[in-house]
């Protein structure tokens, strides 16, 4: 299929060189695919990365592409979901088999230590939940996929648990613009991560009251 072409600015590069942050650098360069041929590729790469190692969340190239091709919103959101679901993966097998010479390393680098004893205590009170909140809500996920191997936490509900979770967050984002494009821009912006939370915590919510109520 030809590639539909983007409106994302070509000013991203230069953005990327002119700032000294080097998380700041990152972010314009993930952005920056999104006016090229590859931003299909990009976003699933991107995406598997983010779930193990990459810092930049795929949210940012997943809402460009979106406003720029609303109509593949949902094909986008699919590929975004399938990837980082199989990133997570990859992160579950680095901390089951690699903990201490990789995994270690990479929750150090982001100071996730407390998150991974805090992935113990909901690991042991909520099980599945647990990682539900994690796929969904701005804990980094990566710090979830890589103490979840290391904890050797069931791999079905694991996967399930991924699925459900970030399919819930990349398809309300590529939906919200769908529905609504250009004036939920300043909302999606500012307040994504505040409305993802909610929405997972609304979930979790449900999925306990159905179970008390059988």
């Amino acid at each position: 299929m030809k590639h539909e072409a983007t409106t994302t600015p070509p000013t991203d590069l230069a953005q990327a060189r002119a700032t000294r942050n080097p998380l700041r650098k990152l972010y314009y360069w993930t952005l920056h695919w999104a006016g090229t041929p590859y931003a299909l590729p990009a976003l699933a790469i991107l995406s598997f990365a983010e779930s193990s190692f990459f810092p930049v969340p795929p949210d940012v190239l997943l809402i460009a592409l979106c406003f720029s091709t609303p109509a593949r919103w949902f094909r986008l959101a699919l590929w975004c979901t399938a990837a980082s679901v199989a990133g997570g993966l990859f992160g579950y097998f680095i901390g089951w088999g690699l903990w201490e010479t990789v995994g270690l390393p990479i929750v150090q680098m982001y100071h996730g230590e407390a998150v991974v004893e805090m992935v113990r205590v909901w690991y042991e009170n909520y099980g599945f939940f647990g990682v539900l909140v994690a796929a969904v809500t701005p804990i980094p996920y990566k710090v979830f996929t890589i103490a979840s191997g290391m904890m050797s936490f069931d791999l079905t509900q694991f996967v399930l648990a991924s699925i459900l979770g970030r399919g819930l967050r990349f398809f309300l984002v590529a939906g919200l613009i769908r529905m609504y494009g250009a004036r939920i821009k300043p909302f999606m912006e500012r307040h994504f991560e505040l409305a993802a939370s909610a929405l997972v915590a609304l979930a979790i919510l449900g999925f306990v009251a159905i179970k008390y109520l059988k």
